[in-house]
């Protein structure tokens, strides 16, 4: 769907195009999980992620602002311009963080409830762009989970690790991941412990891509390190 918002001045900007699994009794409390697709996807790609949520869990999708095609990503969208490694272009990547800050601001005026624990996580690119803006954004979000991203590298971003504070984060990769290489979990997770982030890594014997485990661990992950997350779905069970 696409919806508009309205910016500072009263004029309306388009909001972010997006697709919501709604809990059959969300009410204000209730948690909510946003994950962002990657590169050159689209906001349908992650909806067959939303049981780690169900039963009574809100899923959200949003689909990146910029078309994929004029970087050479195909027909769907990406969150920044890919440089390679753990570089992100600075001006991408930070027009979607602002994008994706208005958007998670409007969202509880169209989803008609307002959120709990909220949950910001993607896969890839997604992924990457989830932990940046809880970098950027501290303590707006109750746990983030980057599923096969990275950790952008310091001159593409102006926040460093330490940003997370206490915020959990869950990340999972692909040990044999060809897009984004596993040294690159191994360096950004590092650069997270040394900041003293309340991760938690798992690894898998796979490609760039998502596998039931990762899903279970992420599951059991959002009810065991999300404050409040296990509460709010207990609640909005016994309604």
């Amino acid at each position: 769907m696409m919806t508009d918002q309205l910016t500072l001045d009263g004029t309306r900007e388009p909001m972010l195009e997006f697709i919501a699994q709604m809990a059959p009794r969300a009410r204000d409390g209730a948690p909510l999980l946003v994950l962002l697709h990657g590169r050159g996807s689209d906001m349908r790609d992650l909806q067959g992620l939303a049981r780690v949520a169900r039963p009574n869990g809100t899923v959200v999708t949003p689909q990146a602002p910029h078309p994929g095609g004029p970087w050479g990503y195909g027909p769907g969208w990406a969150w920044y311009r890919y440089l390679g490694e753990d570089r992100a272009h600075r001006e991408s990547l930070a027009s979607s963080l602002e994008a994706l800050e208005a958007f998670l601001q409007a969202l509880p005026g169209h989803l008609g409830f307002r959120p709990g624990p909220l949950v910001l996580g993607g896969f890839s690119q997604g992924g990457t762009t989830s932990l940046a803006y809880a970098l950027t954004h501290p303590g707006e979000v109750s746990g983030v989970v980057n599923l096969s991203g990275f950790l952008v590298s310091p001159d593409s971003l102006d926040a460093g690790p330490e940003a997370l504070g206490e915020t959990p984060l869950f990340w999972g990769h692909g040990t044999q991941d060809p897009a984004v290489p596993f040294f690159l979990a191994v360096e950004g997770r590092r650069r997270i412990q040394e900041a003293g982030g309340n991760l938690e890594a798992r690894d898998y014997r796979m490609g760039h891509q998502v596998s039931p485990d990762e899903m279970d661990h992420l599951e059991a992950w959002l009810g065991t390190r999300v404050p409040g997350w296990r509460e709010a779905m207990e609640e909005e069970g016994s309604a």
